[in-house]
């Protein structure tokens, strides 16, 4: 009766060994879990990528572009939106530019975070091309244009949660790469 209790004893000991290793995996992978289930879904804004826009015939209803620029305090830039909003046809790409200038005295590194809003939006907004897909490096002083490439997916108007959106508002907030 000895014998039996030891080996349930151990075949507890490793079952729980193996849950808790299997949690703490879990717990690693559940980040990049996340950001695969946003961009494939578009949940909570996650913009969508795309290689390139398909084009429209003019048969879609116009959506109207805002633009949005933040800055983290810990980045001494100056970072500005297009002042203007813009209406798309669906399907079809457009260009904008944002505008960053370095105020500091030195080189500095910055990466942006975007996201569009409402959130329900982010699954029919695709980018073509970003500033945001790789960190900027600006020399004191130094001002760019960086281009954002974009379309509107034609599903807008078959999707029962994006046919009446009428108003999308894609926002970037740049931080300091190098902290």
């Amino acid at each position: 009766m000895t014998v039996s209790l030891s080996k349930k004893n151990n075949n507890s000991l490793i079952w729980a060994f193996l849950i808790v290793v299997f949690m703490l995996g879990l717990s690693f992978a559940s980040v990049p879990l996340y950001d695969l289930f946003c961009r494939v879904t578009g949940y909570a804004g996650t913009v969508q990528r795309s290689a390139i826009a398909p084009g429209s015939n003019g048969q879609y209803k116009n959506v109207q572009i805002r633009f949005d620029s933040n800055i983290s305090s810990d980045l001494n830039w100056e970072f500005k939106a297009p002042k203007n909003e813009i209406l798309v046809q669906p399907g079809v790409q457009e260009i904008i530019y944002y505008t960053a200038k370095n105020l500091s005295n030195k080189p500095t590194t910055g990466t942006a975070v975007f996201n569009v809003s409402p959130p329900k939006a982010g699954s029919v907004f695709m980018k073509v091309d970003c500033f945001c897909f790789v960190k900027q490096t600006l020399q004191p002083g130094e001002e760019v244009k960086m281009p954002v490439s974009f379309y509107v997916d034609p599903s807008i108007s078959e999707d029962e949660n994006t046919k009446n959106l009428e108003e999308i508002t894609l926002s970037y907030t740049f931080f300091n790469a190098d902290t």
